[in-house]
C-alpha cells in the first residue's frame, strides 16, 4: 500500500518544473492529483498524461490562485471531482530580479500576490475541507538565507511566506492540520533556463556555495513534499525545511 493511497492532493502552479516534479510524486505514492495551472495548460495536460499513463489519478483545473474566486474554485473543482482533499501544496510563485533602483509598484505587486495572497487565498480555500490529517505544504526559498543581491522583493515574499506557515500552524492545529514549508535552494527547471541562470555565473555561484556540490533537481524537492503530506510526518508541523545541499 502506497502511503498516499486515498488521499487528494492539489499543487498550485504544477504545469512545469517543481510543481510538476510535486503532482507526479504524489500520484507515485497513491494520491488523486489536482495540477493547477495559470496558463500553461499545454504543460499541465502533460503532467496530467504523465500521472495517469503511470496508473495514477489527476486532473487538470486552471486557475489564479492571487484572485479569489479562483482560488476558491480550484478547490471546489478537486472536491467535486475526487470527494475529499487532504493535501494542499502551495507551489506556484514567481521570481524577478531587479536592483533597489529597478524595482516598481507593479514588480512588488506581481510577487507579493502571487507568492503571498495566493497562498493565503488557497489555503483559506481548502481550510474548509481539510480534515484531521490534512498537510498544507507551502514551498518557499533558501534565498532567504543567503541574501542575494537584487532580489529583495523576491525574498521578502519568502520570508513573508516562512512567517505566515507558522502562523497557521498553530491556528489550524487545534484541527490537527499541519502546516509545513520546504525552502529549496537553486534548483535546475525550465524556470531557470528561461531566466539564464542555468549555465551562468550566478547558478556556478550558487553551486559553489553548496555544501553537496552540485545543483538541485525537482525530484530532490518533490520527494521531500511527499514525505510531509504523508502520515509519516504525523508529528511535524510549523517546520521549515531547507531542501538546499546544506545552502545557507
Amino acid at each position: 500500500m502506497a502511503k498516499l493511497d486515498g488521499k487528494v492532493a492539489v499543487v498550485t502552479g504544477a504545469s512545469k518544473g517543481i510543481g510538476a516534479a510535486i503532482a507526479k510524486a504524489l500520484a507515485k505514492d497513491g494520491a488523486a492529483v489536482v495540477v493547477n495551472y495559470a496558463s500553461s495548460k499545454a504543460g499541465a495536460d502533460s503532467v496530467v498524461e504523465a500521472i495517469t499513463s503511470a496508473g495514477g489519478k489527476a486532473i487538470a483545473v486552471q486557475g489564479d490562485v492571487s484572485k479569489a474566486a479562483q482560488a476558491h474554485g480550484l478547490i471546489e473543482a478537486a472536491v467535486s471531482q475526487f470527494g475529499r482533499l487532504d493535501v494542499l501544496v502551495n507551489n506556484s510563485g514567481v521570481y524577478e530580479f531587479a536592483s533597489i533602483e529597478e524595482v516598481t509598484e507593479e514588480h512588488y505587486r506581481r510577487l507579493f500576490d502571487i507568492n503571498v495572497l495566493g497562498v493565503l487565498l488557497a489555503t483559506q480555500a481548502a481550510a474548509k475541507h481539510l480534515g484531521e490529517g490534512g498537510s498544507v505544504v507551502n514551498i518557499s526559498s533558501a534565498i532567504t538565507h543567503v541574501n542575494t543581491p537584487n532580489a529583495s522583493v523576491y525574498s521578502g515574499t519568502k520570508g513573508a511566506l516562512n512567517a505566515i506557515s507558522g502562523v497557521l500552524a498553530n491556528e489550524l492545529a487545534p484541527r490537527r492540520i499541519r502546516v509545513n514549508t520546504v525552502s529549496p535552494g537553486f534548483v535546475v527547471t525550465e524556470g531557470t533556463h528561461s531566466a539564464g541562470i542555468v549555465g551562468s555565473e550566478m547558478e556556478a555561484g550558487f553551486v559553489a556555495q553548496t555544501p553537496l556540490g552540485r545543483a538541485g533537481r525537482p525530484d530532490d524537492i518533490a520527494d521531500v513534499v511527499t514525505f510531509l503530506a504523508s502520515d509519516e510526518a504525523r508529528w511535524l508541523t510549523g517546520e521549515v525545511i531547507t531542501a538546499s545541499g546544506g545552502i545557507r
